[in-house]
């Protein structure tokens, strides 16, 4: 059986790692050892924090609509009990930034809700 030599594979994989971790600091972007132990924690990171994201942004919304709901004399709670039973189908997002660019036509809204 034919000898098998692992330079090539090995400096292709190394170079691969070392490319993704420049940047980091110190030994993290140019010791191989060192930069694959950073890369596999960013990946383990970004992977929770793409998931994390979605959690956060609903998170702002809520508090964004609640702020609006008070100004018109209304709870959030109130506000989606009324939206959901009136068949309204009006997601988060578009709430919230209703209320940040259109104050009118979400108060228009609020007492179609309360009415």
């Amino acid at each position: 059986m034919a000898r098998v030599k692992r330079g090539l594979m090995r400096h292709k994989r190394h170079k691969k790692v070392i490319e993704k971790a420049s940047g980091y600091f110190s030994r993290k972007s140019n010791v191989f050892k060192n930069a694959h132990e950073q890369v596999m924690t960013a990946g383990k990171y970004a992977f929770r924090d793409r998931r994390a994201r979605k959690r956060d942004f609903r998170r702002l919304w809520i508090v964004r609509i609640t702020a609006a709901c008070h100004e018109n004399g209304i709870k959030y709670s109130q506000l989606i009990h009324g939206l959901t039973s009136k068949g309204h189908e009006v997601n988060r997002k578009t709430l919230s930034e209703l209320a940040i660019e259109n104050p009118e036509a979400f108060a228009a809204l609020v007492k179609s809700v309360v009415a």
